[in-house]
């Protein structure tokens, strides 16, 4: 609780629109990344001033702050350490309650270095983004972190090594994936806005079905989905035409979002995503949470080899442990291009039959960061 009594307060929301049309709202929680931290921004403040604030601010990655309580502080001669509780919302997120727990202690050195402990995964396989044998944080909630570490510590003048730890995180991993992606001995620190979102729930579905009703009052006949926040972006500079409203950011609910849209007599969509994303719907999975469905590894080696890759590359393929690390084989050997536009043809045939026909649908994808445009079913796009 904060000093006022109430719960942490998000200032500055960035929630997505298809959340804004509800009148009511499931409740949002804080990301591992956000805890975390928030975390290493306590242990830091505790270590440099000896305060040990009951809350402490916290910069999100897309702006605005949130103010979240330190459940309890450890102070020693050299080091400090703080613990934030996480608070899922209602998300059904197996690190809901987690002690997230930095502890922080000088260097000799300037600068921050950010270490996994206890309970934190350490990654053993390619793919993820990240490096082998490092601890699975992930970019943007290192960046957070920094952020965070940066609000009482000047890096650049003393340097500080904050080791992050989650008691019992061994134990939740076990609910999670990260076993088959090769994260062991721990759970990741995840988040790329800092918010955890409810998603894979009945209320959550039901204001992607919403958005696309609302879409379906207006004159426009296009539907544009996206599965987050950076796609939606992508979607938008790719299609700037078209008005917000036809712009729908649709998580995991793609089947619901085309379902609503033949009701409503819309006759285009296009489908906006990231490799992962879509090498899942182009199986056939229109349910795509990591946690309820898994990426065809043989899809992505049939369309390395259609795309005229080596067999080497195509073996590499074979061997990847995500569509992300296929992805960076396909960008190695040259392929990236047409391996991608077969990805996204694949997609569109996928969901155009799922929509009996009568939807004309188009596919694009973007790359990690949302900001370039991989491959498209229409060419002129890439070329725009």
């Amino acid at each position: 609780m904060t000093a006022s009594g109430e719960g942490p307060k998000l200032r500055e929301p960035d929630l997505p629109r298809t959340a804004k049309v509800r009148t009511t709202a499931l409740r949002t929680g804080w990301t591992t990344g956000t805890c975390s931290a928030a975390a290493a921004k306590a242990a830091c403040t505790a270590l440099s001033t000896a305060e040990q604030p009951a809350t402490v601010d916290t910069p999100l990655p897309g702006g605005g702050r949130v103010t979240l309580p330190v459940a309890s502080y450890a102070v020693g001669a050299d080091s400090a350490t703080a613990v934030v509780v996480k608070d899922a919302g209602d998300d059904p997120d197996v690190t809901h309650g987690a002690h997230l727990t930095a502890t922080a202690a000088w260097r000799v050195l300037p600068g921050l270095l950010l270490e996994g402990g206890a309970g934190v995964g350490v990654v053993t396989k390619p793919g993820l983004g990240l490096e082998v044998g490092g601890p699975a944080i992930n970019p943007v909630p290192r960046q957070q972190i920094a952020a965070a570490v940066g609000d009482v510590v000047d890096v650049s003048a003393r340097g500080v090594r904050v080791r992050l730890s989650v008691p019992d995180g061994e134990r939740m991993a076990r609910k999670t994936t990260n076993a088959r992606l090769g994260i062991l001995g721990g759970i990741s620190i995840l988040g790329t806005t800092g918010i955890v979102r409810p998603f894979s729930t009945a209320s959550w579905r039901a204001s992607v079905v919403q958005a696309v009703s609302v879409l379906a009052a207006q004159p426009e006949r296009t539907l544009v989905l996206a599965t987050g926040g950076r796609t939606e972006k992508a979607a938008m500079r790719l299609l700037p035409d078209l008005p917000e409203v036809c712009f729908v950011e649709v998580g995991d609910f793609t089947g619901a979002a085309i379902r609503e849209a033949v009701e409503h007599g819309l006759t285009d969509m296009v489908f906006v995503g990231m490799v992962g994303k879509l090498a899942k719907l182009a199986a056939g999975v229109l349910m795509t949470h990591y946690t309820r469905s898994a990426v065809d590894r043989d899809l992505l080696i049939r369309i390395t080899a259609e795309a005229g890759a080596d067999p080497a590359v195509v073996e590499a393929v074979r061997e990847a442990n995500t569509a992300r690390h296929a992805y960076e084989q396909w960008d190695t050997a040259g392929v990236l291009n047409p391996a991608g536009r077969l990805l996204c043809a694949r997609v569109a045939e996928v969901l155009g039959r799922f929509a009996d026909g009568r939807l004309h649908v188009e596919v694009a994808m973007v790359d990690f960061a949302g900001d370039r445009l991989v491959a498209a079913t229409v060419p002129a796009w890439e070329s725009a």
